[in-house]
């Protein structure tokens, strides 16, 4: 497993390094009164895309984090395939998105929190491309604590 160390700070796991990008991202949906949730896409250590829910601003059901931050990295990439990339998001992905990911081709999904109510997960089936990896539960108690206090603050 490689590590990333930036000066005098301690050496952190890439998925952690690439979940608090995301977490990062959904802070700024929180920000702007949405459901907090963000993503960033991977390719080779670097984020080409990132991305937050922006459905209430847009008006869009379809505006969620992964959507934009697929879209933004397959527009960095040149190309609609994100096959060695990997998509971390804060929370498990919902089917549209899971399904998104199919025809992008994504190689590989690491999600903070599950969502047993909406996650693609609660299908039981492979909607994702049948070579990606996925791996939950990164975070996953400071991603699902972002999600329950907006719901909490709502009610």
């Amino acid at each position: 497993m490689r590590y990333v160390s930036f000066g005098d700070e301690p050496a952190v796991k890439p998925d952690d390094f690439f979940m608090n990008e995301a977490l990062k991202e959904a802070k700024l949906a929180l920000a702007e009164d949405e459901i907090p949730i963000g993503a960033v896409v991977v390719c080779k250590g670097q984020i080409i895309g990132r991305g937050h829910n922006l459905t209430e601003r847009l008006n869009d059901v379809s505006a969620h984090a992964e959507m934009q931050a697929l879209t933004a990295a397959a527009n960095f990439m040149g190309g609609k395939y994100l096959k060695e990339c990997t998509l971390y998001v804060t929370m498990e992905p919902c089917v549209m998105c899971a399904g998104a990911s199919y025809w992008f081709q994504v190689g590989r999904i690491v999600f903070g929190a599950y969502d047993p109510r909406m996650g693609f997960g609660r299908l039981n089936q492979k909607i994702t491309h049948p070579k990606t990896i996925i791996e939950g539960g990164i975070r996953e108690n400071e991603c699902a604590e972002l999600v329950r206090s907006f719901f909490k603050s709502k009610r």
